[in-house]
């Protein structure tokens, strides 16, 4: 039944269009071509924004008179009126400067057609002066996005250490400047604005990712992120979903995508703008078996974009986004089993099931001619489910017929942002940015865990519906006010302060069961609270020596609070100390960026980031002499490092832009050196940290045109370690070294009026390595990175 719709949904037909004309036309300021100008068709109450040659275009126009508004930031509004006669029509506008705002213009450089950029200073109600910042345009890219191919998706992002052992991209695991890529929870993550992980508090892990063929574009915003997004030590990563084209009222879009293992991935999308009313919405169903036995997946995602423009001024948007999945994980290996035969498994009864549940509701208004007004309202209803047998991956599953280990979360989350960006002059008659902004959040975990079903299936229920190790709830409420400004001391030097307060309280409340040699011995209650309040500081500089060249520097306090949603879980291979404090500490960076004649993006730059009371993983062993990891604060660490992104279109800088053809060529090269320092624990002083490679080398050339994409792919990530002792190996394999790999991806695509056929080889040259090494799910143990793999996909637009 749920293939027929598929298949009825990619092959319906859609309307029959009457005759029609339609007006175009091309943006001009300074004798430039303007792009991400606004323009609003009055009478038919369209927008849309200029490309990246000034032009813009309305379709399905009826002969008659129309009214065109354009806004821009730097240049004064205008209006404009047009006459559409029996034809196509076609006009060019000129813009005039505005004095007040005419910094913006200047620092706009987006390259629509490359896959890496920069954010602006100012974007929507946001600063990013001075900042750490990357866009990875994903329209540019050439890669496998049915499995979301963190691989190839981030390549042009540096410093990331990427785990690679989710086939179908379910979950997603990067880590930046040497933060542990756990479910990208050293990262405020967001989409659209607001938060997706589980607790932003309490458990800032994200179990749900947006499928990249959804997606527009990907902003991440370094540690400076920390006082307008969040006192992470990552920073921000901000996944920008598609909308529907501006400029026509329906488009359909099917991709349908085999691969192997028994792939399957089905994506469909609808969206356009009808009158003052723009939508968008897809669905996508994903399934796969994995290389390995007891490996399979079925995920459905949906969602749905509305916003309504009351007028040019005020906007309402709302969303709701929908995941879920059920898959069964294989689970770990130990060092002896990894390098005998990577391919076998030795648990069979692990399952992982997860539902989201996201709802977005948003207004924008634009106050005055230099303000807006952006309020983001969000609420998180969701769950993770985990099945199976976490005892050390040495010691065989004793099978059907003994309980396997139950943990039950649920998430009840809301959230209110509201912000305010003022734009203003000094007495140097430049202009500078004020942004000031309040978020209030309040969160509730449910958090079980107990033996449960003794079978095979997916059985996620608690023996006798009751929880026997533990049952605990986890409220949390944050508080903050934040404020940045740009001070332009000239047209060329800018000074961006910022502040953040900060207002936190945590608590735990449940019972557990205390355990003497893995026997019940006492049920525990607790109940703890834990408020704290605290500033966070930060300032950024920006100078511009020449238009195309920004030297940037930035520094920022950061902050990361316990997770009390860890201190009760029951696992024999990790154990959580329950003197946890809070980590603080603050990062620094800076660099050169810019273009060179449009055919060459770089982004040079060196960072420092402190991190005191860092919490880690040690290896230490029990009364029984049993290895296992304990969770604590290890001691302070410092991550020293050089991170590099060069992107340069060879064809174009050759022939001065003349060929039809692109041969881009980008390299992104990060060397990190991160130590345990402030310590006089000899196990770790001077230590490496783990999850940190000392070498990061990403690297890739495609060629092309219009029609056809061909690209290729090289990537190497250093060995390193996954304990703060630096072990090279213990008999669970919960720590050790993850060894050196390489790996080579090779994608093509060909388009041919409403198809696009792609492809993909990942693990080209079939190397066998692996990227985590676990210590609960959906481990524990080795986690093994997939061989060699192909894909193939055909999209049909229209």
């Amino acid at each position: 039944m749920r293939i027929t719709g598929i298949l009825f949904f990619c092959f319906l037909s859609v309307f029959c269009k009457a005759q029609q004309f339609q007006l175009t036309g091309k943006i001009i300021l300074l004798e430039k071509p303007v792009e991400g100008a606004t323009v609003f068709l009055e009478n038919k109450n369209l927008t849309t924004t200029s490309n990246a040659l000034g032009e813009f275009t309305f379709k399905e126009l009826s002969p008659g008179k129309y009214t065109l508004a354009v806004s821009f930031v730097g240049a004064k509004n205008i209006k404009k009126t047009v006459e559409v006669t029996q034809g196509n029509t076609k006009i060019d506008i000129n813009l005039e400067t505005d004095k007040v705002i005419e910094l913006e213009a200047v620092d706009i450089t987006k390259i629509n057609d490359k896959a890496a950029d920069k954010l602006n200073q100012v974007e929507g109600t946001a600063i990013y002066a001075g900042k750490k910042t990357e866009v990875i345009n994903l329209k540019n890219i050439n890669a496998n996005l049915a499995t979301n191919n963190a691989r190839q998706v981030y390549a042009r992002v540096a410093g990331l250490n990427i785990w690679e052992y989710d086939g179908g991209g379910l979950q997603l695991g990067i880590g930046g400047r040497g933060l542990n890529p756990s479910r990208v929870s050293n990262f405020n993550m967001r989409q659209n604005g607001y938060d997706i992980s589980a607790d932003a508090l309490g458990y800032p892990e994200s179990y749900y990712t947006p499928p990249t063929e959804a997606l527009d574009r990907i902003e991440i915003v370094r540690g400076a992120a920390s006082l307008q997004y969040g006192t992470q030590f990552g920073g921000m990563i901000n996944f920008k979903m598609k909308k529907g084209p501006a400029d026509k009222p329906f488009e359909f879009t099917s991709r349908q995508t085999l691969g192997s293992f028994g792939f399957l991935n089905s994506f469909n999308s609808i969206g356009g703008q009808v009158k003052k009313l723009n939508y968008y919405a897809f669905y996508q169903y994903k399934k796969g078996d994995s290389w390995r036995p007891n490996g399979n997946f079925d995920q459905n995602t949906a969602y749905t974009h509305l916003d309504y423009a009351f007028t040019s001024k005020l906007k309402l948007t709302a969303e709701y986004t929908h995941m879920d999945y059920l898959a069964q994980q294989p689970g770990g290996l130990t060092d002896e089993q990894f390098e005998a035969d990577a391919s076998v498994s030795v648990r069979s009864r692990n399952w992982f099931k997860v539902k989201w549940n996201l709802f977005n509701l948003s207004l924008d208004y634009q106050l005055g001619e230099h303000t807006k007004l952006n309020w983001i309202n969000y609420h998180l209803d969701a769950g993770r489910e985990a099945l199976g047998v976490l005892s050390y991956i040495n010691r065989p599953d004793p099978g059907e017929g003994t309980p396997r280990d139950l943990m039950a979360d649920k998430y009840d989350n809301y959230g209110s942002e509201l912000r305010v960006l003022h734009q203003y002059k000094l007495f140097n008659g430049q202009t500078n940015s004020l942004l000031v902004g309040v978020r209030a959040y309040k969160g509730l975990t449910f958090k079980k865990q107990g033996d449960a079903d003794a079978g095979l299936g997916p059985d996620f229920n608690f023996l006798n519906s009751q929880p026997n190790k533990s049952d605990f709830r986890f409220p949390g409420t944050n508080l903050a006010v934040f404020a940045e400004n740009i001070f332009q001391i000239n047209s060329s030097w800018s000074i961006t302060p910022g502040a953040r307060l900060e207002y936190i309280y945590t608590g735990a409340k449940g019972n557990y069961t205390q355990f003497q040699f893995g026997v019940p011995d006492l049920i525990k209650t607790d109940n703890k609270s834990n408020p704290r309040s605290f500033v966070l500081f930060g300032i950024g500089t920006s100078y511009k020596p020449h238009p195309a060249i920004e030297i940037y520097a930035n520094i920022s306090q950061n902050y990361r609070s316990i997770n009390f949603t860890d201190l009760r879980v029951q696992n024999q291979n990790a154990r959580v100390d329950s003197l946890l404090k809070d980590e603080r500490g603050y990062t620094a960076d800076g660099g050169v960026r810019g273009n060179l004649k449009d055919w060459l993006y770089y982004d040079l730059s060196v960072f420092y980031l402190k991190y005191n009371d860092r919490i880690g993983s040690v290896f230490t062993t029990d009364a029984s002499n049993m290895i296992y990891r304990l969770r604590t604060n290890v001691s302070d660490s410092r991550n020293i490092g050089f991170e590099s992104l060069v992107e340069a279109d060879l064809l174009k800088a050759f022939t001065q832009g003349a060929s039809k053809y692109k041969l881009v060529a980008y390299t992104n090269f990060s060397l990190i050196n991160a130590r345990y320092i402030n310590t006089d624990n000899t196990a770790i002083k001077g230590k490496e940290v783990e999850f940190v490679p000392p070498l990061l080398f990403r690297t890739g050339l495609s060629f092309g045109n219009k029609t056809f994409n061909a690209s290729l792919q090289y990537s190497y990530v250093e060995k390193h370690f996954s304990d703060a002792t630096n072990a090279e190996s213990t008999p669970t394999a919960v720590d050790g070294i993850v060894p050196a790999y390489q790996i080579f991806d090779f994608s093509a695509s060909y388009n041919w009026k409403w198809f696009t056929l792609s492809g993909s080889i990942n693990n080209l040259l079939d190397e066998k390595y692996f990227t985590r090494r676990a210590d609960g799910y959906p481990g524990p143990g080795i986690l093994p990175s997939d061989p060699r793999a192909y894909y193939m996909t055909l999209q049909f637009k229209l």
